[in-house]
């Protein structure tokens, strides 16, 4: 399993240069037991992501690490990955370089590398963070609006679909739905291993 996945980060990686020849990009694979029976896909490193070339190891890495304590799950025990293996970013009107969403191109030019990741692990659940997540584990139009704190069963592996961590640092009114959803994604998890 952890052969499958050093062998599809080369690949990736060795794909990746002859595309964006020249950019310094730096890649963000995916972490974590090879195979876990957990999987959380978020939308794209950030920053610290990129500086660290970990997943969520910046600020929505702390609500995630606090996501992971109420569900009382060990961060080494899950694998964490991203819809799209580098930071997108754009230039700010004070002239900083910034995070911004990925593109629709940037997310299906991803989207065969995240569903070969997928298929490496083989996760019992995945849980996506964010839209741009849930769109592209699903490859269906689903807003998280309307799909979270819910198990989408027609997908192999079902996907249960949250909030991003960053969503509730960012709109703190999404706190006590985060939490709900929280709850019922222990209970989803509870079941499947029963």
């Amino acid at each position: 399993m952890a052969a499958t996945l050093d062998r599809l980060r080369k690949e990736c990686q060795d794909f990746f240069r002859k595309i964006y020849v020249g950019e310094d990009r730096v890649l963000v694979f995916g972490e974590g037991a090879p195979s876990a029976q957990w999987m959380l896909i978020g939308e794209a490193p950030g920053e610290q992501e990129a500086l660290q070339g970990r997943p969520f190891v910046g600020k929505a890495g702390k609500q995630l690490d606090a996501f992971l304590d109420a569900l009382k799950l060990d961060r080494g025990a899950l694998y964490i990955t991203n819809a799209v293996k580098f930071r997108p970013t754009r230039i700010s009107a004070a002239g900083r370089t910034v995070n911004r969403a990925p593109t629709q191109e940037e997310i299906g030019l991803w989207q065969p590398w995240l569903r070969r990741e997928i298929d490496a692990v083989k996760p019992r659940l995945i849980v996506t963070l964010g839209n741009t997540a849930l769109r592209a584990a699903t490859g269906d139009a689903l807003l998280i609006g309307d799909a979270h704190g819910r198990i989408i069963e027609d997908h192999d592996p079902p996907v249960f679909a949250l909030y991003h961590p960053a969503a509730v640092i960012y709109r703190r009114a999404l706190q006590d739905t985060y939490q709900q959803d929280l709850a019922t994604l222990r209970d989803v998890m509870g079941e499947m291993i029963r």
